[in-house]
């Protein structure tokens, strides 16, 4: 069993930045993927930034230019810095993993990022 812990969400002021961690417990494999997703009140979530154990990234268009997904040199561990901030990304962020392609998903308790105009 996989567990994520997501921690560096907080208050900030539109054009601000924070830096989100995940770090990934209870497993001796490399996880293939792991991903940043959101979810605003009201909204579906949805997949904000990923990133594979090769080091391939993907993103959303609405956060391209402004948040880079990154790992970490300790195992299964990955980052999600978030700069130029807006209102619209005010949502809770959770962290994802899939240990093997069209294994089980995981997922963190989320951490609350709230962005202020």
């Amino acid at each position: 069993q996989v567990q994520l812990v997501e921690s560096g969400g907080g208050l900030v002021r539109a054009g601000g930045s924070l830096r989100l961690s995940c770090v990934a417990s209870g497993t001796s494999f490399w996880i293939n993927y792991m991903n940043w997703y959101r979810q605003a009140p009201g909204k579906q979530r949805e997949l904000v930034a990923g990133i594979t154990s090769g080091g391939s990234t993907n993103y959303a268009d609405s956060v391209k230019g402004r948040f880079t997904i990154s790992k970490g040199n300790a195992k299964n561990t990955v980052y999600l810095q978030m700069n130029s901030l807006k209102p619209e990304d005010t949502a809770i962020y959770y962290c994802n993993a899939v240990v093997l392609q069209g294994g089980t998903p995981y997922w963190g308790q989320g951490t609350q990022v709230t962005v202020s105009s």
